[in-house]
């Protein structure tokens, strides 16, 4: 089955010039093996591809031969519309031969430069990088606008900011983890170029330990506009305050109030943890003012070490009592004295 250039462009079968041009700039600054150092390989395919896609289907004899044919029909294996003759091969005539252009070449026409890039590997050329003439002022993917690009660079695609909201997490949900679903509207353009409201659904999954800060994006989920690459929506994790504990890192801090009586004779913490669970910590130490009890391994989640967990601090808050009789105070300094 050969490839399905509309689909690939992200068009419909009935694009115009416009929306041609439109999608390939798009996909090309997208994909241009220079502005993907890390995944280059896969880049420089997928920009092969969309430079062909854009060449067959600008062009009206290719288009009309691959609307037809398909793929196939453009390369040799069955004739073109109205022929009956065949070439020495069987394929496509004499009358109509398929002469893919390089990638650079389309881009450089649709995006005003005289080859900016030099060639790329498999794309027309034995060099491995691409390199800007001299006189190319600045990276093309830089914002534009800016510095010596020229009329052409301002009339290249530009991004819009990213679009960051927050992501109200309960401590419970940063413990256990949880899926959370966020409703959106945003405008798209139809295949006339109008903008329409559409509404989605976007799946957010919170991992275990993740803290305050954490930033989830979704790559061009903001309002389609002409001439503008849609901005990224960005969530930033926010933490909800908890009745009991307070974070700190990894570890969960909690503030006890015990009476004078117990900091001095020994008490017993009884909590119940994030995910339901009941903790009884005895502690028989003299509790001061300064005392904290630390619970191994009973804190958050670590995200980068799933086994692994923070503390659980206990702090006290010792209740001093605010008048002592004579009789009371006696019997306390003979008490303290003895021991």
């Amino acid at each position: 089955m050969g490839l399905d250039y509309y689909k690939i462009l992200q068009v419909d079968r009935n694009a115009r010039d416009d929306d041609l041009k439109k999608a390939y700039r798009k996909l090309a600054m997208k994909w241009h093996p220079d502005k993907n150092p890390n995944n280059k390989k896969e880049a420089e395919a997928k920009f092969k591809q969309i430079s062909e896609a854009y060449d067959v289907l600008s062009d009206p004899q290719k288009r009309a031969v691959y609307d037809q044919y398909g793929e196939e029909g453009l390369k040799g294996q069955v004739p073109p519309p109205g022929s009956t003759s065949a070439g020495p091969s069987g394929g496509i005539p004499n009358m109509f031969k398929f002469n893919p252009r390089s990638a650079d070449d389309i881009f450089s026409e649709l995006f005003g430069f005289s080859n900016p890039f030099g060639r790329m590997g498999d794309m027309g050329g034995s060099h491995g990088s691409a390199r800007f003439p001299r006189g190319f002022g600045g990276d093309i993917f830089a914002p534009f606008g800016g510095g010596g690009g020229g009329e052409a660079l301002a009339n290249a695609p530009r991004k819009g900011a990213p679009i960051e909201r927050n992501l109200p997490c309960s401590l419970e949900d940063l413990y256990k983890g949880t899926t959370k679903k966020m409703k959106i509207s945003r405008d798209v353009l139809d295949f006339n170029g109008r903008p329409t409201t559409v509404e989605e659904i976007l799946t957010i999954e919170i991992k275990p330990g993740w803290k305050k800060g954490t930033k989830i994006t979704f790559p061009e989920k903001g309002n389609e506009q002409r001439n503008l690459i849609p901005s990224d929506l960005v969530f930033i994790i926010d933490e909800k305050p908890h009745g009991i504990f307070k974070r700190d890192g990894n570890d969960l801090i909690m503030t006890h109030k015990i009476s004078l009586v117990e900091a001095l004779t020994g008490y017993t913490v009884l909590v119940t943890n994030l995910e339901g669970r009941n903790l009884t910590i005895p502690i028989n130490s003299i509790i001061s003012p300064t005392y904290e009890e630390v619970v191994k391994a009973e804190g958050m989640p670590i995200p980068k070490e799933p086994t692994k967990k923070g503390n659980l601090r206990i702090k006290f808050n010792i209740k001093f009592p605010t008048r002592l009789t004579a009789e009371q105070k006696t019997g306390i300094k003979r008490l303290l004295t003895s021991s």
